[in-house]
């Protein structure tokens, strides 16, 4: 399998290595709620949850909390974070799973997308952007938070990362307009602490 394995995300989180942690939820995540893009009784998935400093605000807003991850560490730390919240399994579930192969058992009303796919090496996108198609129902959406983490070597064709450039032509192809409804232009940037910065952008799944 292209890109980190398993053994290298443990290690990261083993040791603290986890720069592209805010350590907090991520301040667009209150603005979607404050538009009501996120309402009680939805279910949502957050895929690469991390720590899953997510998973607390959106049980509490009353929303259907599962959480995904394939490190044995972090699904621990996200599970701590969950029950230090006195949240119950069928507020926030977290579950030890590789999104390329978890199957939902039910179709869903909105996935959070801000880690993962930029944590995957561009040899896996096609295939992830094909789960979170099927994962949704026709008129959910997808939340996506684009890590833009440009690095010189690009200009000589080099892939480096994670996290890896989420180029918004790339973005676009993965997630094309016969298959999803895309917002205008432009897409607001939220900055990070390591010199990066997230696309905010909501896509809705076309029936």
């Amino acid at each position: 399998m292209a890109g980190p394995s398993i053994e290298f995300w443990q290690q990261r989180f083993e040791t603290g290595q986890t720069g592209w942690d805010r350590g907090a939820p991520h301040p667009q995540l209150q603005r979607w709620l404050d538009a009501g893009l996120l309402q009680p009784g939805h279910s949502v998935l957050v895929p690469g949850c991390g720590r899953g400093h997510e998973l607390v605000p959106l049980a509490r807003a009353g929303l259907l909390v599962r959480g995904l991850d394939y490190t044995p560490a972090a699904v621990v730390e996200a599970r701590s974070r969950v029950e230090a919240a006195g949240l119950h399994a069928s507020q926030a579930a977290v579950e030890q799973a590789d999104v390329l192969q978890w199957q939902a058992s039910q179709m869903l009303d909105r996935i959070y997308e801000q880690t993962c796919l930029c944590a995957l090496h561009p040899d896996h996108w096609l295939a992830y952007a094909a789960q979170l198609h099927t994962w949704l129902k026709p008129g959910g959406l997808l939340l996506g938070l684009f890590m833009q983490a440009r690095r010189d070597s690009a200009a000589e064709g080099r892939v480096e990362g994670p996290p890896y450039h989420l180029d918004i032509n790339a973005v676009r192809a993965l997630f094309p307009s016969d298959r999803w409804d895309w917002p205008a232009p432009p897409y607001a940037a939220e900055p990070h602490s390591q010199g990066w910065a997230e696309l905010a952008v909501v896509l809705t799944k076309r029936g």
